[in-house]
């Protein structure tokens, strides 16, 4: 799963680069390397699902990591800009297989409390990419140029596809596997969109990572052109990813006792009520929030999202065990579609200050409980408090 993070987050400090490379008109077009990536992941998921489901966990996870393998390679043989985002979403298509197949593999072990507190560890272990990647990346950069990161994909593409095929075996034995129908697969969206929680959760989880995702996309132009801290962009991008990591290991520790939805409405009120101070710091002053205000907002805010990445995902993976293949592609690829189309806007919306950044957190979390509130109406008379 930690491909996704190492295809996103080791490019970054390449970004700057790409614009005079590929002479773009724009340095907010350097953001589509990163956007297309979600946009590939979207396709790959409603492929990969289906896909798991039919033929097994592991076939569908090698086919991914082919794909993912081979967009790098287009990448590296690309002469112009259209060529480069083309072999990106074509990661994406591929990196999606382990990300969504891998949920349906953990579900097919375990349910409840007890898959939450196995994605909270497979969350911090996930995390701890993004925790060196960008400072990989800048090495990488600094003595081999940004082309030897696309190798670096390519191999470590390889090493996890032998990894995989020799340790981990398959959980979908062949009497529960479903045919690969249309049919079937259109009935299976059916039952995942008609479900209250797995739809509310499902909003929720693009709610929750439309925010990060305009981090995500805009943080080295954050680091570079508003604070001109572009050198030390790497390391605090890596401490907030272990705070993300840090809070994972809180939650798996925690979740048991207290249950997925408590802990994730106390986290959605705490990135509230960070978001609202900053606001209310930034129109007092007319200068960018200072640089160590900034860090602390990011410090408070991650936390709470690692809070919410293991959870909501759980939430909307309860009712669906006995289609987890499906039923992650799904909730995966739609979640991704509206964390992607609302992100990349508030990504673009960044220029001179954070202002977009923070009002983005804002109101993606304030629609976040709006969802659980929806949730909540709708299973009025149904156990919803795993």
């Amino acid at each position: 799963m930690s491909l996704v993070a190492l295809a996103i987050d080791m490019i970054l400090p390449a970004l700057p680069l790409l614009v005079v490379e590929y002479s773009l008109s724009d340095s907010n077009h350097a953001q589509y390397v990163i956007s297309s990536v979600f946009l590939g992941m979207v396709a790959g998921k409603l492929l990969f699902g289906p896909l798991s489901d039919a033929w097994g966990r592991k076939p569908a996870i090698y086919i991914g990591l082919v794909l993912y393998i081979g967009g790098a390679v287009v990448c590296l043989l690309a002469n112009d800009f259209s060529f480069f985002i083309l072999g990106r979403v074509l990661q994406g298509v591929g990196v999606a297989a382990p990300r969504v197949v891998s949920i349906a593999l953990i579900r097919d072990r375990f349910d409840g409390r007890e898959m939450a507190r196995i994605m909270s560890f497979i969350m911090m272990v996930f995390i701890l990419v993004p925790a060196i990647a960008p400072a990989l990346g800048q090495g990488i950069l600094n003595y081999f140029g940004w082309q030897a990161m696309l190798w670096v994909f390519v191999l470590t593409g390889l090493l996890s596809l032998i990894w995989f095929a020799v340790r981990q075996p398959e959980t979908l034995v062949p009497e529960k596997r479903r045919p690969l129908a249309f049919s079937t697969i259109f009935s299976a969206i059916r039952e995942v969109i008609s479900h209250p929680a797995s739809l509310g959760y499902g909003f929720a989880i693009g709610f929750v990572f439309a925010g990060f995702v305009g981090y995500l996309v805009s943080s080295q132009q954050i680091y570079d052109l508003i604070y001109n801290r572009a050198a030390e962009f790497p390391y605090y991008f890596g401490a907030l990813a272990l705070v993300i990591g840090s809070a994972s290991i809180v939650n798996a520790r925690f979740v048991v006792r207290h249950g997925m939805r408590k802990l994730s409405v106390w986290a959605l009120l705490g990135i509230c009520l960070f978001s609202i101070i900053a606001i209310t710091v930034e129109f007092a002053f007319p200068e960018p929030l200072v640089f160590q205000g900034f860090v602390i907002y990011c410090l408070l805010t991650f936390f709470c999202i690692g809070i919410l990445f293991g959870n909501l995902n759980t939430l909307a993976m309860e009712p669906l065990g006995h289609i987890a293949g499906i039923g992650s592609a799904v909730v995966g690829a739609g979640s991704t579609i509206i964390s992607l189309v609302l992100g990349t806007l508030i990504g673009q919306a960044i220029s001179t200050d954070v202002m977009p950044m923070l009002l983005g957190f804002l109101l993606m979390s304030v629609a976040t409980l709006v969802a659980f509130a929806w949730v909540d109406q709708k299973m009025i008379n149904q156990p919803i408090h795993p």
